[in-house]
């Protein structure tokens, strides 16, 4: 799910002269009663709560650069609009959490802070309802997905802008699975354990990321045990009942499947590996977002097949995860924008939201994204972009409706949000790979949820 080059810290701070700011209020003074954006932009003046302000927002640095280029190309505009110096901090994404802990505990950090999955329900006392912003944006653009429902909705209120979904489908190589008789993906696990065995047979492993990185690893584990029929708790969201017959059944099958079919050096994985070995033509399929074929083609130069082919005409993308006896699952990773409530320009930072959210200046991000963050409302299923992009990429167009969060099927609460944050599903069935008993990993994660939930 991560850029290629795995890391990167970026910062654009771009602001208007003061000299230039006091000409520009004074034009048109006789709107100041006009309030918010369109006001702001009617006026052709910076309101007053944004007079000599500065708006500090932090996100992760993108898996496609050319979205983040295209946020460092907005944030002089937004700040020529808002009156106020506009900063965009990009830090790596596994370190996103950690600023946000400090800035909620230091009181002192970034005014708004980009938040994934459901930190909104962990974080909710950090911040400040934003129901005034959101469910205006929601109600134009065709509604949210449920997702945010769950994720950015806390107690009734929007703790959070919703700002995109980032699917996944296993990415594979479509002439090594025909090589072997493989024209379509499979269907269940089973299946794909013995796809798996034959290509692992021919040095073409199946690459998963089973490190603590907040993407891949989980977006693979918490699908395969609901799909055995586990859960983390009971539907109430209070009892823990991890320690059944399906997480059970799921540990010895994945067990078994990474031995047979898995790359095993994937135990020490985070986002950025399973991307290079895939493009280097190490593994033959990986769960993903889209970005391995969409960095693939915009650097076809570089990044070939094992005949000197540009790589992504090999690439098929469509794939969600395999089904167990309980279902098929798929989990997405929301982002949203939280406007933090230490901050002092918080009328300021909700002004920024919407303008970010403005058709005009969001289309731009959207289609530099490509498919792989979608939109955070169904409207933007309707953009021309998907009559545009590559055949393997049409099935992100809508994938957000069927994406689940943490806790399903009980409730996706800060208790669900810290044993993601401890990685204990994941840690789970690292330990199975490893080749530990499944009845005595699946005791050790009662005992860790207990700790939680209890």
């Amino acid at each position: 799910m991560k850029r290629p080059d795995g890391e990167g810290m970026g910062m654009v701070r771009m602001g208007v002269g003061r000299r230039t700011f006091l000409k520009a209020a004074g034009v048109a003074a006789g709107a100041a009663a006009t309030s918010g954006l369109a006001g702001i932009l009617e006026a052709g003046r910076a309101p007053a709560f944004a007079q000599g302000t500065k708006l500090h927002v932090l996100r992760w640095t993108d898996f496609i650069p050319e979205a983040d280029a295209e946020l460092k190309r907005q944030a002089p505009l937004a700040s020529k609009a808002l009156g106020a110096e506009v900063t965009i901090e990009f830090i790596n994404v596994n370190d996103l959490q950690a600023r946000t802990t400090s800035a909620i505990e230091s009181k002192f950090g970034a005014d708004i802070i980009q938040l994934l999955w459901n930190w909104p329900h962990l974080y909710a006392s950090a911040l400040v309802d934003v129901s005034d912003v959101a469910e205006p944006i929601g109600k134009a653009q065709g509604g949210y997905y449920d997702v945010f429902n769950t994720t950015s909705k806390v107690g009734g209120k929007w703790l959070a802008v919703p700002h995109g979904v980032i699917g996944n489908t296993v990415a594979y190589r479509r002439s090594w699975h025909a090589e072997i008789g493989v024209t379509e993906f499979p269907k269940t696990w089973d299946a794909w354990r013995e796809v798996g065995k034959k290509l692992k047979a021919k040095g073409r492993p199946i690459g998963q990321a089973l490190g603590h990185s907040f993407g891949d690893p989980p977006t693979f584990c918490y699908p395969l045990l609901w799909s055995f029929g586990g859960a983390e708790t009971d539907p109430s969201g209070k009892k823990v009942v991890i320690n059944s017959k399906g997480t059970i059944e799921s540990l010895k099958f994945f067990q078994a499947f990474w031995k047979d079919a898995c790359d095993e050096g994937g135990l020490a994985w985070d986002d950025t590996n399973n991307n290079r070995a895939f493009h280097a033509g190490e593994i033959s399929a990986t769960l993903n977002g889209a970005s391995i074929y969409i960095v693939a083609k915009r650097q076809q130069d570089k990044i070939k097949d094992d005949k000197g082919q540009p790589l992504y005409l090999d690439i098929e993308h469509g794939a969600p995860l395999p089904g167990g006896p309980a279902g098929r699952f798929a989990l997405y990773v929301p982002f949203q924008h939280g406007v933090m409530n230490y901050g002092k320009n918080q009328t300021l930072a909700k002004e920024f939201l919407k303008w970010l959210h403005q058709k005009e200046n969001y289309e731009k991000w959207f289609e530099a994204e490509g498919a792989y963050s979608v939109g955070s409302t169904k409207m933007w299923e309707e953009h021309p972009m998907w009559s545009k992009v590559d055949k393997p990429l049409r099935v992100y167009q809508a994938a957000a409706r069927q994406a689940r969060m943490y806790g399903h099927a009980g409730p996706a609460t800060a208790n669900a949000t810290q044993v993601y944050t401890k990685y204990v599903i994941v840690d789970m069935y690292a330990k199975a790979a490893q080749g530990q008993k499944p009845e005595d990993v699946a005791k050790w994660a009662e005992g860790e949820l207990k700790k939680i939930y209890e």
